[in-house]
């Protein structure tokens, strides 16, 4: 299994760039390792997490990030959860409480995602204040977590249709990481307006948002953008309404009427690595 994934992703990113793996304990990590990429040029990382019941490559195929790897000159790496052990033996990553370890797995993801960076940087020349995550559903759900755990490591994250922290316990960070999040208002999985996943409550995408820009950046006023954005090619026009909060830190991208898994435009890669390089650590 370890090796048809390494070779699917790398077939899949043949052409654009080198392929090259890190092992920290649960099978070789593929990297991709951007044309013209040098030791002496600290080059930004992008790691991105998938859903339940998904896998890297396949997350990949969806979001398509490793496309601008060369063009945007960035390290990226999509990894595996773990498989559960009993019934279906989905693969997940424990994000917390709220999503998606429901056989009382004792995995420690946070751990193993920060560990997984730290392998990237210790083999590649990583610039620290460029350490960008994205994940979708309980993906979303653990980047979330990600930029709650490590807001020394991680500058900024990109989450479609998870959700973030419940519970703030600790002191707010002193260089927060910025978050966008991206949610339909009719995803029937982690419903826009909040809900419960196996009786657990997680926030609603704009509470999440506003709970975020507070705990962070002490700031609870969201300002509304002038014109919408065209993500989701299943409706017409441009449906996507984005509120900012703390001078931009913090965004949220409301897709109306948009479901769990939208088919984006084109253009939704880029987009999500644009918004990503323009917050990098102080």
């Amino acid at each position: 299994m370890r090796q048809s994934f390494a070779l699917i992703i790398m077939a899949a990113l043949a052409g654009f760039a080198c392929a090259d793996s890190v092992d920290i304990g649960r099978g070789a990590v593929p990297v991709v390792v951007p044309a013209g990429y040098a030791e002496s040029e600290p080059a930004p990382l992008v790691v991105l997490v998938h859903g339940y019941t998904s896998s890297g490559a396949q997350q990949e195929s969806y979001f398509k990030l490793s496309a601008l790897a060369d063009e945007y000159g960035f390290l990226f790496v999509a990894p595996d959860g773990t498989v559960e052990k009993a019934g279906q033996k989905n693969r997940f990553w424990n994000a917390g409480e709220m999503c998606c370890n429901f056989q009382g797995s004792d995995v420690n993801d946070a751990a193993y995602l920060k560990t997984l960076i730290d392998a990237v940087r210790a083999q590649y020349s990583v610039d620290p204040k460029r350490i960008y995550m994205s994940g979708h559903s309980n993906g979303g759900f653990m980047v979330h977590r990600m930029a709650y755990e490590y807001p020394e490591t991680i500058a900024a994250v990109a989450a479609l249709n998870g959700s973030a922290p419940i519970r703030w316990s600790k002191p707010a960070p002193k260089d927060p990481a910025a978050i966008l999040h991206i949610h339909g208002t009719i995803d029937r999985l982690n419903a826009y307006h909040g809900g419960q996943i196996a009786g657990v409550p997680y926030p609603g995408a704009e509470d999440g948002a506003r709970q975020w820009a507070w705990y962070a950046y002490g700031s609870a006023e969201g300002k509304q953008a002038d014109s919408k954005i065209d993500l989701d090619t299943s409706l017409e026009g441009a449906e996507t309404t984005v509120t900012r909060w703390a001078d931009g830190a913090i965004e949220l991208w409301t897709i109306e009427d948009g479901k769990h898994v939208p088919p984006f435009a084109d253009d939704f890669n880029r987009r999500v690595i644009d918004w990503l390089f323009a917050h990098k650590k102080d």
